[in-house]
């Protein structure tokens, strides 16, 4: 999978008890992003939160090459064999490719607000280019401004957008800042990534739920790609935006555990 600067593995956070759940959090982000929703499946799930390399507990953790295939391949890592990943935005890309690439490894996969590619082309819609093209200009010059806009753009259309913001904000200040090349090379990721024709061959149980009100990836393209992946279920929150986990903590939560449980029923059932 390529070289890695480093052969330490990405260090993680567990919480709880039972079937192993991996969150993976978004684009300048951290696992302290999922802290206000994890009492909401702890009670159920072990709980295992791995920030990205060059984010947040892993800052210091970055291949020498920051492709998807190599974040993936140290993600790989960190993962309990047999776990249910569940990746937010760009961890949604992450998520995708690990079902692909390690098969055996993950038994389910869940995509938080995510897509198999972000960028608007053609009749496909997403994030305009001159967005993310604006976002690399401006992280050369202010870290912390360019991550207000984003969030205000992940959370506009939320009834609680304001308070969302505000709610993110604070829990990222729990883990270290982000590595300014893991910040660029993660909006490149975003920018670059297209797994619109692979993710037809992710074959593990697939949960994709996305907000209505979501600006980053549109309803527009929620049918297209239910038609690339049409064994994955597919769930819209009617009041969500970006984050439904940061402003819908139990409704995302029920969904998340429905699924996991019938997942659990079905492979006891082949057993």
């Amino acid at each position: 999978m390529g070289d890695n600067s480093t052969n330490t593995a990405l260090k993680s956070l567990s919480q709880g008890s039972g079937r192993a759940l991996v969150l993976l959090h978004g684009w300048g982000m951290n696992s302290a992003v999922f802290s206000e929703f994890l009492p909401f499946l702890t009670e159920d799930l072990e709980v295992i939160r791995i920030c990205l390399p060059g984010f947040g507990l892993n800052t210091d953790k970055l291949p020498d090459d920051y492709s998807l295939e190599n974040v993936v391949a140290l993600v790989n890592d960190a993962v309990p064999a047999g776990a249910i990943v569940a990746g937010w935005s760009l961890g949604g890309l992450v998520a995708q490719q690990l079902a692909l690439s390690y098969p055996d490894k993950v038994a389910g996969l869940i995509t938080l607000a995510s897509s198999p590619c972000f960028v608007s082309a053609g009749c496909w819609k997403g994030i305009e280019p001159e967005v993310l093209t604006g976002f690399q200009r401006q992280l050369a010059r202010n870290y912390d401004k360019t991550l207000d806009r984003f969030l205000a753009i992940q959370a506009m259309g939320s009834a609680s957008a304001r308070q969302d913001v505000k709610t993110i904000r604070q829990q990222l200040g729990a883990l270290p800042s982000p590595a300014e090349v893991a910040l660029a090379a993660g909006l490149s990721l975003l920018e670059t990534v297209d797994l619109r024709q692979q993710i037809g061959r992710i074959n593990q149980p697939t949960l994709r739920l996305y907000g209505r009100l979501d600006s980053l990836v549109p309803t527009s393209s929620i049918d297209r790609i239910h038609e690339l992946h049409p064994g994955a279920d597919t769930v819209v929150m009617p009041h969500a935006a970006h984050a439904p986990f940061i402003s819908h903590p139990q409704q995302t939560a029920d969904i998340l555990l429905n699924f996991i449980n019938n997942m659990t029923r079905i492979d006891r059932h082949c057993c």
